[in-house]
């Protein structure tokens, strides 16, 4: 376990008031990565350890999931680490030093996860958001899962940017054909929607006759009408965690055996061309 050291930054909030505002600024609004700026008034944690490239348990015992970002899974168990996996626990430790140990921690709408994480954004003490810095490296793949989406865009555009650089996880394109499935778990696949049926369990998008993407109905309301205009036919990029139908006691007739949940429009993209 890795302790984080606080002191650093501790004496600097101890000055603050002889510098007044200026000096709060200098430490809390001027991002070096400005993808995602920061909000007014986080508030400061101290980190005791980082976890893994997206998970850091605090000071106070809680243990944070970050929003917006699925890092490589570190091998556990006898189970070798997954490309990055390492690098991202890495840099997001590095990030936390670079901080002093203490972050700034605002908490997604939905506050915690099934397993009572909680979920929130983190800021370094120059006003980076952290989830932004790691996705801008390729360190970890953006994903949005609602209600907790008002960083998507931003965090979007610095996937992108480690997309368009080749970066990390990018430098080799990890986007799998949907008929390339093998395994469940998280995934981006890419495919040509063949199918588009709605019934009492949601939406289904039919992807090469190997994958089903399904909105389930208490998701329907955050896809607009226009989201599914001409979407039929069109190449598209999905991603979320793949689920294994198979081992639920076996498939229906013309079930397809992978099926993939949308958590939000932008885990869907179209692909021109």
């Amino acid at each position: 376990m890795r302790m984080a050291n606080p002191s650093g930054f501790a004496l600097l909030q101890k000055k603050a008031p002889l510098v007044g505002a200026f000096f709060m600024g200098a430490i809390w609004h001027a991002p070096a990565l400005a993808f995602c700026p920061l909000p007014d008034n986080p508030q400061q944690v101290v980190v005791r350890q980082v976890v893994d490239g997206d998970t850091l348990r605090l000071a106070d015992g809680r243990s944070v999931r970050m929003i917006g970002i699925n890092a490589p899974e570190i091998g556990r168990k006898g189970r070798t680490s997954e490309p990055y996996a390492e690098a991202a626990k890495r840099r997001l430790q590095a990030l936390v030093d670079a901080s002093q140990g203490r972050v700034g921690l605002v908490p997604g709408v939905e506050g915690k996860d099934k397993y009572g994480r909680t979920l929130a954004h983190l800021y370094g003490r120059n006003g980076d958001n952290l989830e932004a810095r790691l996705l801008s490296e390729g360190l970890g793949y953006r994903v949005a899962v609602a209600p907790n989406v008002s960083l998507t865009n931003c965090q979007q555009g610095a996937e992108h940017a480690a997309r368009k650089a080749g970066a990390g996880l990018w430098h080799q394109s990890p986007v799998l054909k949907a008929g390339d499935i093998r395994q469940s778990g998280f995934a981006v696949v890419g495919g040509r929607i063949q199918r588009i049926e709605r019934n009492r369990g949601g939406i289904w998008l039919e992807l090469d006759n190997a994958l089903v993407l399904q909105i389930p109905t208490r998701l329907q309301r955050n896809f607009p009408a226009s989201f599914f205009d001409n979407l039929k036919g069109s190449q598209v990029e999905a991603r979320g965690w793949v689920l294994d139908r198979s081992r639920k006691g076996g498939l229906q007739p013309g079930q397809r055996r992978w099926l993939l949940p949308l958590t939000d429009p932008s885990m869907l993209e179209r692909i021109p061309g």
